[in-house]
């Protein structure tokens, strides 16, 4: 009986401890939820009524849809594929916007596509612009179309070249139908040290920049050494009036940029946010620079900040430094021809693309121009025999990758389009003869596997709005 007692006394005294212990835990839950709906209160009262989206990320996203396509095979054409290799008989197969398949004449093709003879004629990848100023630069030349250049400051990091992009420019449509362009790279202009942004586009017709905006393209930042930016400044009184004062100034404003990049509390700043996105390498660099002895400066200037340069543009001198360029993976983004119109471009030699082929080092061929933009083939044909004149035969089909696959690469979109491989971009050219031949044009251009240019279609050939009703509305001669 006494033990009984016992522990009912003990269950009883259980019970008890149970209960209050329920109360506590309850209690404790309620005030929690009560402390979590006060934090959010005074988050919500902490906050700013107004805010812009965060740094890093998507602003001006890129909006561009594939025009319609079907499934298409060319068959039996000389097809480059843009690495280097040369496809007799050749078939290139595209569907969904894709390369399926590029081989030789026993590739098979799916029944009940649409399938074009290619027999005498050849097949490469899209042709691909480095560096371009269509949009911002656009026809007619006037002033009111002068959106190329901010200068005011001899550093403009902050600006974007997508911002004054025209769409309705003329020069689009008359690249893809005369150059076989399928992609391009817009730049700022050279006036200052640090330019601004670039934007990559694919050659589409759109009513907004957006809507050729190259999804997932890389942005680039334009950088200038020499003669431009201390002119435009020394002309007015202030530095940079020398070549000292143009590293001086861009040293200045790296290191402004690593302070800004090590402080969590600096308030935002768009050209240093453009900065910082270089050092983390989020953002590459196409450098304007014609001196051998300049881009041997700007590259040791990179290793100082801790970024890369990814291109010089122009670059007349390279051949000079093919084994440093090569050394460091810096590209030369190169005119064929172009040389002795102004003083850092006297040492020009029409053998640079081929000098530097020879050494090793990354060749594209670039125009800087919108009527050369209409046939960089020929600009690389003509670049080829001058190596060839020197003694440097260099193949065809390494030719046509300066003008496509390495102009990928320079502008961080050769794992989505510049070559025939199966899963890229169906961005593809079809020309009536010998693409690296004065005589030949583009007979039909696909971006994405859409058809966007036929010669033998007039309906083909778009015509922006601005064109209409203008004498030589949509003429591609």
């Amino acid at each position: 009986m006494y033990r009984d007692s016992k522990w009912r006394a003990r269950a009883g005294a259980l019970v008890t401890l149970a209960s209050a212990l329920a109360l506590i835990a309850g209690a404790t839950v309620a005030d929690a939820k009560e402390r979590k709906k006060k934090d959010k209160e005074e988050e919500a009262a902490a906050a700013p009524a107004f805010a812009a989206i965060k740094p890093g990320d998507p602003v001006y996203p890129s909006t561009y849809k594939p025009y319609p396509g079907v499934a298409t095979a060319i068959r039996g054409a000389t097809v480059y594929d843009g690495r280097g290799k040369k496809i007799e008989n050749g078939v290139v197969f595209m569907s969904g916007g894709k390369i399926v398949a590029v081989g030789g004449p026993d590739t098979p093709i799916p029944a009940d596509i649409a399938v074009f003879d290619g027999t005498g004629k050849f097949v490469t990848p899209g042709i691909i612009d480095i560096h371009s100023h269509l949009g911002d630069y656009p026809s007619p030349g006037v002033d009111a179309h002068s959106d190329g250049n901010e200068a005011t400051a001899p550093t403009t990091p902050e600006v974007w070249a997508e911002h004054s992009v025209w769409p309705q420019d003329p020069g689009f449509s008359r690249a893809l139908a005369n150059g076989g362009i399928t992609s391009l790279q817009i730049l700022p202009g050279s006036a200052n040290l640090m330019g601004g942004r670039s934007v990559t586009l694919k050659n589409v017709p759109a009513r907004t920049m957006q809507g050729m905006k190259f999804p997932g393209a890389p942005y680039s930042m334009k950088m200038a050494c020499g003669e431009n930016p201390k002119r435009v400044y020394g002309e007015r009184g202030r530095m940079p009036s020398t070549r000292m004062g143009n590293l001086a100034v861009n040293r200045e404003t790296w290191l402004a940029a690593i302070d800004y990049a090590n402080d969590p509390k600096a308030k935002r700043d768009l050209a240093k946010e453009t900065l910082v996105g270089v050092l983390k390498g989020e953002i590459l660099i196409q450098n304007h620079c014609y001196r051998a002895d300049e881009m041997a400066l700007v590259m040791d200037m990179a290793k100082e900040m801790g970024y890369k340069v990814t291109t010089f543009h122009h670059a007349v001198e390279s051949y000079k430094i093919a084994d440093l360029l090569r050394e460091n993976g810096v590209c030369s983004a190169v005119w064929a021809d172009w040389y002795g119109f102004k003083m850092e471009s006297y040492d020009g030699i029409l053998e640079n693309a081929a000098f530097l082929q020879r050494e090793g080092a990354c060749v594209v061929i670039h125009s800087d121009d919108q009527n050369d933009i209409q046939r960089l083939n020929q600009e690389a044909a003509k670049a080829q025999a001058a190596g060839q004149r020197a003694g440097i035969d260099i193949p065809d089909a390494t030719v046509i990758g300066w003008i496509t696959y390495n102009a990928a690469k320079a502008m961080g979109i050769a794992d989505m389009t510049g070559s025939l491989e199966t899963g890229k971009m169906a961005d593809v050219v079809l020309w009536n003869g010998d693409p690296l031949s004065v005589y030949s044009r583009p007979e039909k251009v696909w971006i994405d596997g859409a058809l966007m240019f036929d010669a033998l279609n007039p309906k083909t050939r778009p015509v922006s709005d601005f064109e209409l009703g203008q004498p030589g509305e949509g003429d591609v001669k």
